[in-house]
């Protein structure tokens, strides 16, 4: 269970109400676990959303108010941050992703949001949305290199990144475009700030065929992880779920190859595509 780090409520707006929660939670003398016991959910869960790393759903907020008699607060802060640039079934991963310490995640087709270049991203939601407007494939774009800023951050989160070989095989627009993407993962694990390991297709059968799996771990708040599916996802933070989760990636992680041979054989596909439409 998270502990009682103070938050800097000027952080973010869910720093701001998950620091509001916790004072009207223990001005109301209540623990964490009481707290969550009419709202169904667990004293861990109410200290995700204490610490920042969770939203604060509608429903949730609601009976907050009426329980910690708050007057409508948590309503009206959570209905002011309901708008997203991300889609429902992503907004709470993107925002715990945030403030995440450590990522650990698995690819199975496409590059990682994270390690995504600009023309990449582009071709990606192009190909997605055959019929959308410019100014949308741009609001999409945009949003998604936003994610990419918390990699400015020379050392936290720590990112480990394990791509299936399908990945680089798989051509998202045209030659020079995964040429450039391939190149932008391979300078960013050069600069020491992402482990990049590849899942050849030697590898054969593994746990995580039937999707993407991503690892998030916190300074203050049990760690969760993001299964995600076409046009689903699910955030987990039941303690044995994750833990079968975080087995399955270290599994992924002893059959891929080294770094160094992941790098070696993201290079050889790079050249591949900008050498391709050469006679």
């Amino acid at each position: 269970m998270p502990g009682s780090k103070d938050l800097d409520p000027s952080s973010s707006p869910r720093a701001m109400i998950g620091a509001e929660l916790r004072h009207a939670r223990e001005n109301a003398g209540l623990s964490q676990s009481e707290l969550g016991e009419p709202l169904f959910v667990s004293g861990s869960f109410i200290g995700q959303l204490e610490s920042g790393t969770r939203r604060l759903q509608l429903e949730y907020a609601v009976r907050i108010d009426e329980i910690l008699g708050a007057n409508g607060f948590f309503e009206r802060n959570c209905r002011a941050l309901a708008r997203s640039r991300y889609p429902d079934h992503f907004v709470e991963a993107a925002e715990a992703e945030a403030v995440a310490t450590a990522i650990r995640e698995f690819a199975p087709t496409l590059v990682p949001g994270l390690l995504q270049s600009k023309e990449y991203a582009q071709a990606m939601f192009r190909r997605g949305r055959p019929t959308a407007k410019t100014q949308v494939i741009d609001e999409l774009v945009a949003a998604r290199l936003d994610r990419a800023r918390l990699l400015d951050d020379p050392t936290t989160p720590l990112l480990w990144v394990i791509l299936d070989e399908a990945v680089l095989r798989r051509k998202v627009g045209e030659g020079p475009v995964m040429a450039s993407a391939l190149r932008h993962i391979t300078g960013l694990a050069e600069r020491h700030r992402v482990i990049v390991q590849v899942l050849p297709f030697t590898a054969g059968a593994h746990m995580a065929m039937e999707g993407s799996l991503k690892l998030m771990a916190f300074d203050s708040a049990p760690p969760l992880a993001y299964l995600q599916g076409l046009g689903t996802g699910r955030l987990e933070d039941d303690p044995a779920t994750v833990a079968h989760h975080d087995l399955t990636f270290h599994l992924l992680a002893a059959n891929a190859l080294s770094p160094q041979e992941s790098l070696a054989l993201i290079c050889s596909v790079a050249e591949d595509y900008a050498h391709e439409e050469q006679p």
